[in-house]
């Protein structure tokens, strides 16, 4: 088109309504001869702009949104056109009026292009309309039609329009009616709409008519007296009145929901017209947030928007509509159909489209990306309107109208082209070409991603704002031996991760593209960080170089051998075999996820050979090892090393295989000896918390070929020295011990180095930092080569790029080592991280293991974001100084919860400015040398001066790199840590739940954790030299503790290691060999499977580790059914719709729907440190276990197999797979009962079993109830002495603890067994037992029963110690028959005792139910100090009575309620006048 022409096109003499969107038109610079043409218009690539609807789209993506007139909106008879002026601009002309610039920088070559979409079947090309005038005045003169110039191409030197007649604008074979035509008469209108690309050669002002045609040229006759004129109402929008929090834009194409962090329903909108028959409406998700569960909602209602009343959610509205929500439809709110579909709405990303039409037939259809769902129902009202409810995790979408291009590649494309002998021409001529031997990108890729210098770059030009969404595939297949390879051009560092690199079986012509390749679940390898996944499952976990450290410069390739296996290459090293039997014929793919931006295909790029498997042997050599030739400075590991050592990544990493069931065997050795002053340096990437001992690095004088590879190099008897631990091993003798580090002690992250100098001495170097000589006498004159001793816990290392020659000084600056490897990843779920709350000056950084004081000298408090264990160091290291500021590194251990201070990372209004500030919990800290309490000084000259931390070098040797940390003793001691030495108690008498916390104060300016939390191995397997002990805990106390009964089913327990799936929530991190689950972020997210499905009479449990009380809600747990490796899991498990069984608070749930009300333990209160289990019996039930105590039959004949399923939702944080401890996991510890009966057993004998949780976690902690009863009983001011310490002191009857511990409401007791009730409701205090009686033999031997008392009493009958004589006023508010109306005195000194007076009469019950009634146990109100709310409380005592002492008989207090019905009323109430009759046993207080 040469400039200052117009091209004007009107869409066409034919025109349906069944279709949404309608012309498209712009210009292209593709050559037309010889283009592939695409299915629309806007998936024109290579420099072309097109005008779809009100948008200007270059190579398919939007650069002006709103422009110009709606095409949409055009009628038949409107004219639309196109012009390149002069100065390369682009306007669009309609109905003669220019629209004003619509593109800028338009090459001098272009074509004209028209789209006939949608509702636009046919076009006419007219000449300009007479008087136009271009802005380009200068004048052309038209081209006689029968002599076309030579040269037809864009951008023709002369100024010139070729004006295409009505005649020409169509070929002669175009058929008049789509139905009739011979090849096309079995093929819907719909199949050929969107095809219909028309390209004007040269053309000058094209004028497109979209004028109905003459009679008998259209699809009929009457075609165009019957069809509708399309008005601007007529294109389907959002209706003006909707939700509440909606706010439409974008020419009501655009619904958002307002505030949606705040609220997540009121988000209902609907079309602004009733939809037509077999009329898509299609809308795309443009916006979710991860706060919510449940997503969007779409369907259909017969409701007017003009007349509705809109509900909050949709699903509420109980007539006229039709919903799909989740994976099931809803009528009129209620489920219809529950598994309608594969998808589930709530699972579809940013991005996904949605669609749904009524058939003329009244079937309903729901659409998800284009593919057709069935039918939903097959009857639908005629008269409906679509709607959308932006639900809870959903935001924003917008009416789409089928204009994206990677949408419509799935329809049949190029039906339309058949027609044109032209088109027919260009799809064949390629067939008679060779294949092209150069590798490109194909042109569909994602959406985000674009295809640029002619197919060789692509890239995501918009990688600051988008992370995924940037998948792209070569344009052919790969050929065996082929390697297709890619240069990263450009990285961002805005995100985390980064390329991905993988072969598909799946045509990219044909393939709706995910958001990552990862999500692909099928015929789909990808090489990703530096693990291999197939069809997104993880099959080989340490593979080769981590793809995530690459820079800007580094390639990455993939070949696919002949035999099958797919190999994966890193700057041309070849990394290994990473899978077999791969498929021929499959496409390279490159995801451009994360920090990757850009890459280019190279061409003729060494890559090394890829070598065949050697026969193993005890010298066993990777495929991926390097040649031993390799020269120069450039150390690795050689190719011969331990059986269990592997080689990747080009020699730079070794790992040990089946590092849990293997802890030796790994050794491997330098490919060359080391140069004197060359330091060979090592980084752990990974270990394992299963065995005793670590890495053991050192040197030898032996050749790889020479060395007969031992179980472990300090078996080496000659010319060997090894660093084990902290001591200096020559030959396998201890040289020395406490070197300067400990390399036991070392964990992910720190590097490891070892040098020799000219006087040969060995140093070694720990981060960088010189340790210093470890011993001399090495020979100089002999080579030294490299050992290191993947040991015990640690599984691979990596070679850094700090090997390599050092200068004489031995400098310990590592500036490269750490820009190389950074050391911001620390082990998932395992290493300590600072609270999100912090000063307002700090930033966080890294994943919260690395904190920075981004301005002033003050406000930079930092937490831990858990409470520290006993004897749990909390450790930092020294990063950053500002020598402007004087000061000091505070830190110290606090009873404030970082969460009780104001949310979000910038601080919250309770964060004070500095340590010394921080008082309104208790504080202890170390500023300088002193020690503080809240602010008051306790001791000076303490330790270390924390001043000169922050002095670059000192005497003391302390610089930039020092690390501090702080450590609460078992002795309630806090001690203070300066690089690994412990200064000695700074302060004692510290509480029991402390946080770390630090002030980033005066010169330091940040730190980073290097600490890690420690995490107990539930099983005692501690090879190389363990030492378990299986023996039993001991005999229990029987007259305090309660234990289990005997008698029950027994349970068998799961013989094999469990461990959590790979394949899990997003906000997941597992760690301790796949067996401890944590969720690092949110509340939600966080689903886990047990990769084992249940065997039946085999129990799974999972110990709560951590609870994050600022949520509400907690753990769920239950079963699936479905293959959990291909689940792509939702945001909670409640969302699980299909194969699901659900324990949920008091509830199970099936499928999202309640099935079961308050069965077992509320499990929203189980607090840290419970063990929940499940267990299938051999029916099929499942039972769910609580601390070892089976609850019943939760769900019977669940199908099989099965996966446990663990969601840690709302406050459970962490969770780890555990075994029973010996002698608590079978309920045969009861054994020594002999035969006594169930109703014979103790209660005190039953719960100690049942209610075993870990000594670490007490049962109560989580207990409001508890709290609170214990804060009155404190209140009452009573002697501790008469109590029994903790953790015996107490226990709690509310409904969630005793459920939890599965107590029966009944027992029997006593000589001969005599039945009583549990104390629910109450809570327990228990009492010392006199030490003068047989307490154990009375508490067996006696009954049990209760007291109703008041608060005036008790201190009186704990001095006395028993219920007994003159005890009147304890009985009750209620004075005795015999007693006086002023109450009971007791007699004076000198008085002598009352002749033959008869002892009031204590009256007592089996049924606290009647001893607590407020007649006998009268209430009294008081403040709660801590809430300062007023509440009642009453009081009793439980006590033991001898046999025979007492008379049965009916109540004698009048009651409220009736008394208990488990007893008969002849036998509710004892009475007894016997001194010495009864035994106080604890205090009981209930609280309202």
């Amino acid at each position: 088109m040469p400039p200052g022409t117009s091209l004007v096109a009107p869409p066409g003499d034919s025109w349906v309504n069944s279709w949404s969107g309608s012309i498209e038109i712009g210009v292209t610079a593709l050559d037309p001869s010889v283009l592939d043409f695409p299915s629309s218009a806007t998936g024109l690539k290579g420099g072309s702009w097109v005008v779809s609807g009100c948008s200007v789209l270059r190579d398919g993506r939007s650069v002006l949104e709103e422009y110009g007139q709606d095409l949409d909106q055009l009628g038949e008879g409107d004219r639309v056109g196109v012009e390149r002026t002069a100065a390369g601009e682009l306007r669009l002309w309609v109905n003669g009026r220019d629209c004003g610039v619509a593109a800028t920088g338009l090459p001098a070559r272009v074509w004209a292009v028209v789209d006939l979409y949608g509702k636009c079947t046919q076009v006419t090309v007219l000449p300009p309309e007479p008087g136009f005038s271009s802005p380009t005045p200068t004048p052309t003169p038209p081209l006689e039609p029968s002599a076309p110039p030579e040269d037809s191409a864009l951008g023709t030197s002369r100024d010139e329009a070729f004006m295409v007649s009505p005649a020409q604008a169509r070929p002669e074979t175009f058929p008049n009616s789509l139905e009739s035509h011979n090849d096309f008469a079995s093929m819907e209108l719909s199949e050929v709409v969107s095809n219909a690309i028309l390209s004007a050669y040269n053309g000058g002002l094209l004028n497109v008519n979209l004028s109905s045609p003459p009679a008998g040229e259209g699809p009929g006759s009457s075609g165009a007296a019957t069809s509708p004129i399309l008005t601007s109402n007529d294109a389907l929008l959002f209706h003006e009145k909707c939700g509440t929090l909606i706010k439409l834009s974008n020419n009501n194409k655009t619904a958002e929901r307002r505030r949606p962090l705040d609220e997540f329903n009121n988000g209902v909108v609907m079309t602004n017209r009733p939809l037509r028959d077999n009329e898509m409406f299609e809308i795309r998700i443009d916006k979710l947030v991860d706060k919510w569960s449940g997503s969007i909602e779409i369907g259909v209602t017969t409701h007017n928007p003009n007349n509705l009343e809109y509900p909050a959610t949709m699903t509420n509205l109980q007539s006229g509509t039709i919903m799909m929500s989740g994976c099931g439809i809803l009528t009129n709110g209620k489920g219809t159909r529950r598994e309608y579909c594969e998808f589930s709405l709530d699972e579809l990303q940013e991005g996904d489209h949605i669609g749904l039409t009524r058939k003329s037939n009244s079937a309903l259809h729901f659409f998800i990306n284009g593919i057709d769902q069935g039918v939903a129902t097959p009857l639908t009202p005629p008269v409906v309107y679509g709607v959308v409810d932006l639900y809870g995790m959903a935001v924003k979408v917008t009416i789409v109208h089928n204009n994206n291009h990677s949408d419509r590649l799935r329809r049949n494309n190029a039906i339309l082209r058949a027609l044109s002998p032209e088109g027919a021409l260009r799809r064949a001529a390629p067939a008679a070409q060779a294949e092209p031997e150069r590798l490109l990108f194909h042109p569909n890729c994602g959406q985000k991603a674009a295809i640029t210098h002619e197919g060789r770059t692509a890239l995501r030009p918009h990688a600051t704002d988008d992370f995924n969404h940037g998948v792209v595939l070569s344009s052919r297949a790969l050929r065996d031996g082929e390697v297709f390879q890619v240069r990263i051009d450009k990285m961002v560092d805005k995100w985390a991760g980064s390329i991905e690199i993988g072969v598909t079986t799946h045509n990219p012509a044909y393939l709706q593209l995910p958001s990552t390749m990862t999500n692909l679940r099928s015929g789909t390898w990808m090489m990703t960080g530096n693990g291999v996944m197939h069809n997104g499952t993880t099959i080989l976990d340490e593979y080769g170089h981590n793809l995530d450290r690459l820079k800007a410069g580094d390639t990455v390739g993939v070949v696919r051998r002949e035999d099958g296996t797919l190999h994966f290459f890193v700057n041309g090293m070849t990394q290994g075999p990473a899978a077999w039997n791969v498929p021929p014929g499959v496409y390279a793919v490159v995801d451009l996820y994360g920090q990757a931006a850009q890459a280019t295909i190279v061409d003729d790029v060494e890559v090394t050979p890829v070598p065949e498997p050697l026969p193993e042997g005890n010298n066993q050599v990777s495929p991926s090892s390097p040649s031993s030739g390799v020269g120069g400075s450039d150390l690795r590991f050689h190719q011969l090393h331990g059986s269990n050592a592997v080689i990747t990544n080009g020699g730079r990493t070794a790992l040990r295989h089946n590092c849990r069931s293997e802890f030796n065997d790994a050794i491997v050795i330098s490919n060359r000896a080391l140069r004197d002053g060359e330091l060979f340096e090592i980084v752990i990437q990974k270990m394992v918390d299963r065995w005793s001992g670590s890495i053991e690095a050192g040197v030898t004088a032996i050749r790889p070929e020479d060395l007969e590879f031992p179980n472990t190099m300090t078996d080496i008897d000659y010319d060997t020295w090894m660093l084990s631990g902290t001591a200096i091993m020559q030959d396998g003798n201890t040289m020395r011990n406490n070197y300067g580090c400990d390399l036991d002690a070392l964990g992910t992250g720190a590097r490891i180095g070892m040098m020799r100098t000219s006087k040969g001495d060995l140093h070694y170097f720990i981060n960088g930092q010189d340790q210093g000589a470890a011993c001399s006498g090495l020979p100089p004159g002999k080579e030294v080569y490299a050992v290191v001793d993947l040991y015990g816990q640690c599984v691979q290392v990596s070679i850094t790029n700090a090997t390599g020659p050092m200068d004489n000084s031995l400098a310990t600056s590592n500036t490269a080592t750490e820009k190389s490897f950074p050391l911001h990843s620390p082990v998932a779920g395992v290493a300590h991280r600072f609270h999100s709350i912090c000063g307002k000056n700090v930033t966080l950084e890294e994943d919260g293991t690395r904190a920075v004081r981004a301005a002033g000298y003050a406000h930079g408090l930092v937490f831990s974001t858990k409470e520290l264990k006993t004897e749990e160091v909390f450790e930092v290291k020294v990063e950053e100084l500002d020598e402007k500021w004087a000061g000091s590194l505070r830190i110290g251990l606090t009873t404030l919860a970082p969460g009780e201070m104001g949310p979000g990372a910038g601080g919250g209004p309770g964060v004070p400015p500095s340590l010394p500030e921080l008082r309104t919990k208790t504080t202890w800290m170390v500023s300088s040398c002193e020690v503080r309490r809240d602010g008051l000084l306790q001791r000076m000259n303490y330790g270390r001066n924390l001043e000169r931390l922050g002095v670059k070098q000192l005497d003391l040797g302390i610089r930039v790199g020092s690390r501090v940390g702080i450590r609460r003793g078992a002795d309630d001691s806090m001690h203070i840590l300066v690089d690994g030495e412990d200064m000695g108690p700074a302060a004692t008498g510290i509480a029991k739940n402390v946080w770390a916390v630090l002030d980033l104060y005066g010169p330091v300016r940040s730190v980073s954790i290097v600490s890690s939390t420690r995490l107990e191995e539930p099983e005692g397997t501690q090879p190389p030299s363990p030492s378990s002990d299986t023996g039993s805990e001991g005999d229990e106390d029987d007259e305090d503790e309660e234990h289990g009964l005997g008698g029950e089913d027994q349970v068998a327990i799961m013989p094999t290691a469990l461990e959590f799936l790979e394949n899990h929530g997003k906000n997941i991190l597992l760690s301790n060999g796949n067996r401890t689950a944590t969720r690092v972020a949110s509340y939600n997210q966080g689903i886990v499977v047990i990769s084992q499905p249940l065997v039946p009479q085999l129990l799974v449990q999972v110990r709560i580790d951590f609870l994050n009380r600022q949520w509400t809600s907690s753990l769920v747990l239950g079963v699936i059914t479905c293959p959990p490796e291909r689940l792509n899991f939702p945001a909670s498990a409640c969302a699980l719709k299909r194969a699901a069984w659900l324990l949920r608070g008091h509830g199970v749930f099936h499928n999202g729907l309640k099935i079961c009300e308050k069965f077992g333990p509320n499990l929203d209160t189980c607090p840290e440190g419970t063990i929940l289990g499940l267990r299938l019996d051999s029916s099929g039930g499942l039972h769910l276990h609580v601390n070892g105590r089976d609850q019943g039959v939760a769900v019977p004949d669940v199908p099989q197999p099965c996966h446990a399923l663990v969601d840690l939702y709302g406050q459970c944080e962490q969770v780890t797979i555990v075994s029973p401890e010996p002698g608590a996991a079978s309920l045969k510890s009861t054994g020594t009962q002999g035969d006594m009966e169930k109703a014979d057993m103790v209660d005190g004998i039953k719960e100690s079993v049942c209610w075993g949780p870990p000594s670490a976690a007490s049962p109560l902690k989580s207990c409001e109830y508890h709290a609170l009863c214990s804060r009155f009983q404190e209140l009452l001011l009573l002697p501790e002495d008469y109590f029994m310490p903790q953790p015996k002191r107490s226990l709690c009857y509310c409904e969630s603890c005793r459920k939890m511990r599965g107590d029966e409401a009944h027992r029997r007791r006593g000589e001969p067994p005599r039945e009583y009730a549990l104390p629910f409701g109450w809570c327990r205090f228990n009492l010392r037992v006199n030490p003068h009686l047989e307490a154990g033999t009375l508490t067996k031997k006696w009954h049990m029963a209760y007291h109703g008392s008041n608060v005036a009493a008790i201190r009186r009958v704990l001095d006395r110690g028993e219920l007994g004589a003159g005890t009147a006023s304890i009985l009750s508010c209620r004075p005795l028959k015999g007693e006086p109306r002023g109450g009971f005195e007791e007699p004076g000194e000198n008085c002598a005792p009352p002749r033959e007076e008869q002892p009031p009469p204590v009256l007592l019950s089996p049924s606290l139910q009647y001893a607590g009634a407020e007649t006998l146990a009268s209430k009294v109100q008081f403040r709660d100090p801590k809430f300062q709310r007023t509440h009642q409380a009453q009081v009793a005592f439980q006590v033991c009575v001898r046999p025979g002492s007492y008379t049965p008989g009916p109540p004698s207090a009048i009651l409220r309620e009736p008394p208990d019905p488990h007893f008969s009323p002849a036998e509710l109430e004892w009475v007894t006048k016997e001194k010495g009759a009864t035994l106080l046993y604890a205090l009981l207080v209930r609280v309202e």
